[in-house]
């Protein structure tokens, strides 16, 4: 690992014996495991002169530990959280995702040089490669409106600019003691604030343990003035760095991150970022001369000095997936924490649901549009409606409306067999199969045009773990296809006939039967292999090809499996099948006949119109990144928590999934009996 605290990292054998004093050690189970997983066996008792104490910063149990360490000769780790942490502060109990492991002191102790400053005045910091981490990390984190502590909604109203924010911190907290400040220093950065920039609306930030009720801060509602307003509620602090036109912090973190927003902060203490040349320091440690980049402060804070944690994977990982950890845990903290009223959920949809969604606050569930509709009013809830079953009763223009339908890497087994999806998107713009309006989807397609090479190399990794793997939406096992015919070979997948993909995306050519005709029509020399789709092999979806039709088709692949078949043609005609998506992932053109969702992007032929509005021209890679990472909700079965795309990926890999329940499967038997009867259940 990249950790400069990691045994392993500094040669050394591990498990290193790490006696603590501190009970948070062996409660935090987060914390034990990643002390474990970074080489530290965490004991209780007298350690010997080879061993290491465990101390908690520069907390108010950290003398114990120190004590100890003095009488016996060991030596000392003190463990911080590191700077990108979790939804809610520790003290609500929510575990982090890194930590700061340091051997020479505390990053926030200016007394001495931590092993994050000597890393900031000593390590080279010129590799192309880490700096490009850092900066594609910095635009990542500012894009997805991520911080330390993240219970904060970004469509929050910040105060209209422009003004200058001063930023508060808790009263009694180290990082302030340790930094050469104290509690009148805040007193005299707020009458700086108000002297060099005379006129100037003030605004104060809290701090969230203090929003919280947890501690109290410097600042309160007797501090505010004409010009001196206070800022308690959950902004995001990277809308409040936008509008303000300069910074003023003691020593919080908050200052640290304003830098990255492009601000060269008022510092008044003295915090590990301050010295470096890109904060204007009131109290300047001498021994700090060294000029630094952004990209070079970010490298060695955030990439170098601490340890990451992937709680899908169990492992110690690097910055970039803890990034998508905590993306992912934020984006459905903020999605879902004022809850929905759902409307047209099956019933077996329905506990799936309430695991994606209602973990912040439970889902309600009704049948009847105008009871959903005043309840949601009434109880402050969006309206939440899966996407084929929207009706023009849901349609209230006080009242966000959530269409929600299965993601395109959705389980191993059939929807219809009633498996449970691992992802699912959600729409408050359309539905993706809906070319007749915009959808989240292609606003986000469009908007991939510009992103960064780093969030774009995120993509091509996914693409590249799918093809390897061999994964589609929904991971059958399938036997070895059978010896098939030579020649220019067209892959045409069938489709459910009554799909809403079909219903709302398709022109002229609205059947399998009129997919193979015209194929067989434009391609009278090709080897057509026709491929039904599973739902209808099952008997519980229509769209099953007569025999008089099939005879189009040079063969017809039952129960064959859908990559292999890609992986063996040279093209493939659709109406708006996913598989046509997916043979784009597995660089084989596509021929649409209809408008599924990566049609009219200029990476598809197109033979039905396109909407106009689709003008963006993204690469491969910006489509992947839309489609499979940013618009849809991927939730992992074996821990319960929303979880980036790569973590559902490994799941299917391992295989490490639960099995559908004997309800689920004696529903889905009943279903396939009644298949003529699809209104029961859809």
């Amino acid at each position: 690992m990249t950790g400069a605290t990691d045994p392993s990292a500094a040669g050394e054998d591990a498990p290193r014996r790490l006696y603590v004093f501190n009970g948070g050690f062996l409660t935090q189970g987060r914390v034990r495991r990643i002390l474990k997983l970074a080489g530290w066996d965490i004991r209780i008792g007298k350690p010997g002169p080879d061993d290491w104490v465990g101390v908690w910063g520069k907390s108010p149990t950290s003398p114990r530990g120190e004590m100890v360490a003095a009488r016996t000769d060991a030596q000392i780790l003190r463990v911080e959280d590191a700077l990108l942490r979790s939804v809610h502060p520790g003290r609500d109990g929510d575990p982090p995702i890194g930590l700061q492991l340091d051997r020479t002191g505390v990053h926030f102790d200016s007394s001495a040089p931590s092993d994050l400053e000597t890393l900031l005045a000593s390590a080279p910091l010129d590799d192309t490669a880490l700096l490009d981490r850092a900066r594609g990390c910095i635009d990542w984190l500012r894009d997805a409106q991520l911080s330390k502590y993240n219970a904060f909604d970004p469509a929050t109203p910040v105060p209209a600019s422009p003004y200058v924010l001063v930023i508060d911190q808790t009263r009694g907290d180290a990082s302030i003691a340790h930094g050469g400040s104290n509690e009148a220093t805040f007193k005299e950065m707020l009458v700086f604030a108000q002297e060099e920039n005379p006129g100037a609306r003030i605004v104060v930030k809290t701090h969230p343990e203090t929003r919280s009720g947890h501690r109290q801060g410097h600042f309160g509602p007797g501090d505010t003035r004409d010009h001196i307003t206070l800022v308690a509620g959950p902004v995001s602090p990277w809308r409040l760095f936008e509008g303000a036109t300069s910074v003023y912090t003691v020593s919080s973190q908050l200052g640290f991150e304003s830098i990255f927003a492009g601000h060269k902060p008022r510092v008044f203490g003295q915090p590990f970022y301050s010295g470096w040349g890109l904060t204007q320091d009131e109290n300047p440690v001498s021994r700090r001369q060294r000029r630094l980049s952004r990209a070079q402060l970010f490298a060695a804070a955030m990439i170098l000095y601490p340890i990451w944690y992937d709680p899908f994977r169990d492992r110690l990982c690097e910055l970039e997936d803890a990034i998508a950890v905590l993306d992912a845990r934020v984006q459905a903290w903020r999605s879902d924490r004022k809850g929905y009223v759902a409307v047209g959920m099956r019933l077996w949809k329905r506990k799936p649901l309430q695991q994606v969604f209602g973990r912040e606050r439970r889902l309600r569930f009704r049948d009847d549009a105008h009871r959903a509709t005043a309840i949601a009013k009434a109880d402050g809830r969006r309206l939440m409606v899966w996407a084929g079953k929207e009706t023009e009763a849901l349609h209230d223009p006080d009242l966000p409306l959530i269409r929600i339908e299965d993601g395109f890497l959705r389980s191993r087994g059939l929807g219809a067999e009633l498996i449970p999806p691992l992802s699912l998107v959600t729409d408050d713009r359309g539905i993706y199969y809906d070319p007749a309006r915009d959808s989240r989807l292609e606003h986000l397609i469009a908007r991939a045009v510009a992103l960064p090479p780093a969030r774009l190399r995120r993509a091509e990794n996914l693409i590249a773990k799918l093809n390897q793997a061999r994964l589609s939406k929904y991971n059958l096992r399938r036997p070895e296809l059978p010896d098939l015919p030579q020649g220019h070979r067209i892959l045409v997948p069938g489709q459910v006939e009554d799909d809403a993909s079909i219903r709302k995306g398709c022109c002229e050519v609205r059947t399998n039967a009129a997919l193979l005709r015209a194929t067989r029509e434009a391609n009278p020399d090709a080897v057509i292999l026709y491929k039904p789709h599973p739902d209808v092999e099952a008997g519980l979806r229509p769209g099953r090809l007569p025999s008089e039709d099939a005879q189009a088709a040079d063969m017809v692949l039952s129960g064959a499996d859908p990559v292999r078949l890609i992986e063996a043609c040279d093209e493939v005609w659709t109406m708006t099948s996913l598989l046509g998506f997916e043979a784009l992932l597995r660089g084989v053109p596509v021929t649409c006949l209809g408008v599924p969702f990566y049609a009219g992007w200029g990476l598809t032929r197109d033979i039905g119109p396109t909407p106009p509005r689709r003008s963006a021209r993204p690469g491969l890679a910006a489509l992947a990144h839309a489609a499979l990472i940013a618009y849809p909700r991927y939730h992992d079965p074996v821990t319960g928590q929303p979880c980036p795309p790569e973590a559902v990926v490994e799941r299917l890999i391992s295989g490490n999934l639960p099995r559908p329940g004997p309800f689920n499967r004696s529903l889905a038997k009943l279903q396939g009996l009644l298949a003529s009867y699809t209104w029961i259940w859809r």
